[in-house]
C-alpha cells in the first residue's frame, strides 16, 4: 500500500484542542476510532506539510 493506492473508504475526521492543550486529530471510519494527540509544535509542522502537499498537488493539476 502507498499514499498513491486509492481506497473506497469512508471516514469522517475531526481536529481540535484537547483539554490538556493537545492538538488531536480524530479519525473514525467503519467502527474504527484514532485518536492522535500532537503538541502545538508538531501540529504546526503537520499543518506546513500539509500545505506544502496541497501546494504540490497544485503544480500536478496545471
Amino acid at each position: 500500500m502507498s499514499i498513491n493506492t486509492e481506497r473506497d473508504i469512508e471516514a469522517n475526521m475531526q481536529i481540535g484542542p484537547t483539554d490538556e492543550g493537545m492538538v488531536r486529530i480524530f479519525i473514525e471510519a467503519d467502527g474504527v476510532e484514532i485518536p492522535m494527540d500532537f503538541d502545538p509544535d508538531e501540529a504546526n509542522e503537520i499543518a506546513e506539510e500539509i500545505m506544502a502537499a496541497a501546494q504540490a498537488a497544485r503544480s500536478l493539476n496545471t
